[in-house]
C-alpha cells in the first residue's frame, strides 16, 4: 500500500512539473514608458547648442543644416563657411525624427503630432501652430537583444498618455494568443519664388509646392500648407505595411518600404494615384532616383528582416512596369543619394562608398572613405554633406569623385 502511495505521489509530482512545464514559458515582457499627452504639447524649447545624444537624419535648408537627435529635437547649424560650421541652437521636439522647411516655415513631427516654427530668425525661433493626432498610426517599436518570443503588459495605458519607450525585462508567463508580427503596437491617440530644403533618402517628409506628403508606417499623410503657419491635413491615403521613406522627382513620389517600392503619380497633387510597386525581400529600404532608374539599399539586421544587405537597381523608363536589372552586394547600408554620374552609398561600417553611375549595370567604385560609420548623405550642387558617428562631414565635389572638405563633431 505504502509502495503504491509513493508511486501515485510520483506520478502526481510528475504531472505537475509537466503541466508547469508545457503551462509556461520565458518571456521578453515590454512595458510601456508613457508621457501625459499635455506634458508632450507643453515640452518644445528653443535652446542653446547642446551635446547630441543620437544623430539620425540630416536636412539642409539655406546656409543651415538641421541635424535630427533621434526624438529628442533638432540641432541647428550655420553652415555659411563650410569649413568652419557653427551650431547655433538646440529646438527641443520630443519624439522628432523627421522635418521639411518651406519659406522659413519648419514643419517637424512630434510623435503623433505635427508642429509648425517660423525659423525667420534662426535665433527666434517661434512655434506658431500644433496639428493634434495627425499621425495616429505612429509606432513605437520595443528593442529586443535575444529570440525569446514577446509580450505586452499596458496597465499603465491610459487615453490620456502616449507610448514614448519601452522597458523590457524576462519572465516566466503563459502563453497568450497574440499576433506580434508587426513587431510593434499601433498607438491611437484620442512671396518671392517659393524655398524648399532637401532632406535626405531616409525622410519621411516630402514638401512639393503647396503641399507636404508625410509617410507614416500605413500610409501617405497629405498637408495643404499653401498656408504655412497653418497647415491642414486633407487626406491619408493607405498604402501598406513598413512604409519608411519618400522621394519626389518629376510628377512622382517613390516610396521605400520593409517588403518593396511603391510608385505614386502626383500630377493632381492633392490625390496621389498608385501606379505600380516592386517588391523584393523584407528589409530597409531608402530610395533615390534619376531619370531612367531608381536604386534602392537594403539593409539586413534588426527588424529589417533580410539575411543580406544589397544594392538594387530597378528601371523605371515604364514607370506602370519597373524591372529590377542589377543587384550588388553591401555591408550594411543606410542612405545614398546621386550628383550626376555619382552615387553615394553610406554603407556602415564599410565607409562611405562613391561609384560612377555611367553604366548602371557595372558600377565602379570612385572612392571609399572606410574611417567613418556614415547614416545619411544629401548632394548638393556645390558638396556633399553626410551625417554619422556624431559628426558632421562636408565634401567638395573634384570631377567625377570627392575629397573631404571639413569635419565638425556634435558631441560638444
Amino acid at each position: 500500500m505504502k509502495t503504491t502511495f509513493y508511486f501515485l505521489l510520483l506520478i502526481t509530482s510528475f504531472t505537475f512539473v509537466s503541466c508547469e512545464n508545457e503551462d509556461y514559458e520565458i518571456y521578453n515582457v515590454a512595458t510601456p514608458v508613457t508621457m501625459s499627452l499635455s506634458e508632450l504639447r507643453t515640452s518644445v524649447k528653443i535652446l542653446p547648442p547642446q551635446k547630441i545624444n543620437k544623430s539620425g537624419k540630416i536636412y539642409v535648408y539655406e546656409n543651415f543644416v538641421f541635424i535630427n537627435d533621434e526624438e529628442k529635437g533638432i540641432h541647428i547649424i550655420d553652415n555659411t563657411i563650410p569649413t568652419a560650421p557653427k551650431k547655433i541652437a538646440f529646438l527641443k521636439i520630443i519624439g522628432n525624427t523627421d522635418i521639411a522647411v518651406k519659406d522659413q516655415m519648419l514643419f517637424a513631427d512630434s510623435f503623433t503630432d505635427l508642429v509648425v516654427f517660423d525659423i525667420s530668425n534662426i535665433r527666434k525661433i517661434v512655434e506658431k501652430n500644433r496639428l493634434n493626432d495627425v499621425f495616429p498610426n505612429y509606432t513605437v517599436f520595443p528593442s529586443i537583444d535575444n529570440n525569446l518570443p514577446l509580450q505586452y503588459d499596458f496597465k499603465n495605458v491610459t487615453s490620456d498618455k502616449i507610448i514614448v519607450d519601452w522597458t523590457i525585462k524576462q519572465e516566466k508567463r503563459k502563453p497568450q494568443d497574440y499576433d506580434i508580427q508587426n513587431g510593434g503596437i499601433f498607438y491611437n491617440s484620442v512671396s518671392s519664388e517659393s524655398v524648399t530644403g532637401k532632406g535626405g533618402s531616409l525622410a519621411r517628409f516630402m514638401v512639393v509646392e503647396d503641399y507636404l506628403y508625410a509617410v507614416d508606417n500605413l500610409k501617405i499623410n497629405i498637408f495643404n500648407i499653401q498656408n504655412l503657419a497653418a497647415p491642414t491635413k486633407i487626406k491619408e491615403q493607405i498604402v501598406g505595411w513598413g512604409i519608411e521613406t519618400i522621394f519626389n522627382r518629376n510628377d512622382y513620389l517613390y516610396l521605400g518600404s520593409t517588403n518593396g517600392m511603391y510608385i505614386y503619380d502626383i500630377k493632381s497633387l492633392d490625390n496621389p494615384v498608385f501606379t505600380s510597386r516592386i517588391a523584393h525581400i523584407n528589409a530597409c529600404d531608402p530610395v533615390v532616383v534619376d531619370e531612367k532608374y531608381a536604386y534602392v539599399t537594403l539593409r539586413s539586421g534588426n527588424l529589417c528582416g533580410a539575411s543580406e544587405s544589397v544594392l538594387e537597381i530597378i528601371d523605371i523608363t515604364n514607370k506602370k512596369v519597373p524591372v529590377k536589372i542589377k543587384s550588388y552586394t553591401m555591408e550594411n547600408p543606410y542612405g545614398l543619394g546621386i550628383k550626376d554620374q555619382m552615387l553615394f552609398v553610406c554603407d556602415g561600417t564599410a565607409g562611405l562608398k562613391v561609384f560612377n553611375k555611367s553604366d548602371v549595370l557595372n558600377l565602379q567604385t570612385t572612392n571609399q572613405f572606410k574611417n567613418i560609420n556614415p547614416f545619411d548623405v544629401i548632394p548638393l550642387d556645390d558638396k556633399l554633406l553626410l551625417v554619422g558617428q556624431n559628426t558632421l562631414f562636408q565634401y567638395k565635389y573634384v570631377q567625377n569623385n570627392i575629397e573631404l572638405m571639413s569635419t565638425f563633431s556634435l558631441d560638444n
